[in-house]
């Protein structure tokens, strides 16, 4: 009796196992992978998959050439509820300037600021930063290291302070341009997968740190000063939206957040987000109505004041009166009232880069899916390509400009005082339901 219960209870192990890894026969899929449950990012707002009418909402005859209307489906996505602030930038350039000090310490041979081996004693070429260890900015040998490296040379300094030269905060990225491999694949007839993608890996160099002149150089004869000494220095304008920002700078935040989230992700061994980027045109279009098709602005409605009669955005209404409508040039971000997915200062404050190269005809020949106007990198030396599509308007903007339907450029490698930026990141799947 004991021998038959053994061998029934082996049979029964036996068949678990068998089930266990090749589903008896049957096609069950890899097993034992992990469940993903999608998260609003923090700071942004899910838009749910859907379909509008991209362009003026009422007939433009002057600008028909550049407006016209097109139906334009996108997928669902997150976006920053409100444009990336002064405080959330400079997370980013103390990121790149301790990153920095942990290079030049750990070569100089400070011993734990870089680790040169894994855990199984593997050389590790280049080493990577130990974010544990602890910059002692005021010891004095680490003072004489980084002296040189890292701080103004004793003839630019005002008063004989001793500041950070901005100039070499550098953040250095790589991209796998996949439009590019695409297209050639195509063009020469490859397999896709076939060639070396390392044909297609490029390393890209940005000086990341704001043009605080641009309060200056953008209006000639006034007075703005205090904005280019304190704007992105002082505790008062934290929650502002960071500006002096070029499209470069804006790209390679997204790409800094993208790398900060996923290592986090990666460490605690959880499924990687998708890669943060700028919104596409379409996207910030799509974002920005609300689900409100047809209305020329965010709120909805053709006009720029409430029922009390205030204004509902930060421009230069009026005949050019700034403090009309409660600021004179930025102010602090949600400040009015949000559109109907939960974002904030759609229109006006700053006017925000998307991801997309401006041209006059592109809803001509654009796809009506997930619209996307792009340049491959071999390409990036025509100046038409160079610009790059900014939608919203801003605090001296009239009230045209920020219209939700408006479109309008700026080259990539411009700054200016009244343009910033969100990031966007695509959701994973269909509808948010659809994993409830």
């Amino acid at each position: 009796m004991n021998m038959k219960k053994i061998i029934l209870l082996s049979s029964i192990v036996a068949l678990l196992s068998a089930c266990g890894s090749s589903g008896n026969g049957e096609l069950i899929g890899s097993q034992n992978r992990p469940i993903w449950n999608p998260t609003d990012p923090y700071g942004m707002v899910y838009i749910p998959q859907g379909s509008f009418n991209m362009g003026p909402s009422d007939q433009d005859v002057p600008f028909a050439n550049v407006t016209a209307s097109k139906t334009i489906s996108v997928g669902a996505f997150y976006m920053d509820e409100t444009e990336i602030t002064n405080n959330e930038y400079r997370q980013f350039v103390t990121w790149v300037r301790d990153s920095l000090a942990h290079i030049i310490l750990g070569e100089a041979g400070i011993e734990g600021h870089l680790i040169e081996e894994d855990r199984y004693g593997n050389f590790l070429d280049p080493a990577k930063i130990n974010w544990n260890a602890k910059i002692r900015w005021n010891d004095q040998e680490i003072r004489e290291i980084l002296e040189e490296e890292m701080y103004l040379p004793e003839h630019e300094r005002l008063d004989g302070r001793r500041e950070f030269d901005t100039r070499k905060y550098v953040y250095k990225y790589q991209v796998l341009d996949v439009q590019t491999a695409s297209s050639k694949s195509k063009r020469e007839g490859d397999a896709t997968g076939k060639r070396d993608r390392s044909e297609f890996l490029s390393e890209i160099e940005v000086s990341i740190f704001p043009d605080t002149l641009t309060w200056i150089h953008d209006y000639a004869y006034s007075f703005n000063d205090p904005f280019t000494k304190n704007y992105f220095f002082h505790p008062a304008f934290d929650d502002y939206p960071v500006v002096g920002i070029n499209w470069k700078q804006a790209t390679a935040f997204t790409k800094w957040r993208s790398q900060m989230m996923n290592a986090f992700l990666r460490n605690i061994k959880q499924p990687v987000l998708p890669e943060f980027r700028l919104p596409t045109e379409s996207e910030w279009e799509y974002a920005s109505r609300g689900g409100l098709d047809f209305s020329p602005y965010p709120w909805g409605g053709p006009y720029t004041r409430n029922i009390k009669g205030c204004f509902l955005a930060n421009f230069k209404p009026l005949r050019g009166n700034y403090v009309a409508d409660g600021g004179l040039k930025t102010i602090k971000t949600a400040s009015y009232n949000p559109n109907g997915y939960g974002l904030y200062d759609m229109a006006g404050n700053v006017a925000e880069w998307t991801s997309n190269a401006y041209d006059e005809s592109t809803f001509s020949y654009s796809h009506d899916m997930n619209t996307d106007y792009h340049y491959n990198a071999s390409e990036d030396d025509h100046a038409v390509l160079k610009r790059k599509s900014i939608r919203g308007g801003s605090w001296k903007d009239i009230a045209y400009f920020i219209q939700t339907s408006t479109r309008t450029f700026e080259y990539q490698d411009t700054s200016k005082c009244y343009i910033g930026f969100r990031c966007a990141v695509d959701f994973l799947g269909r509808d948010k339901k659809d994993f409830e």
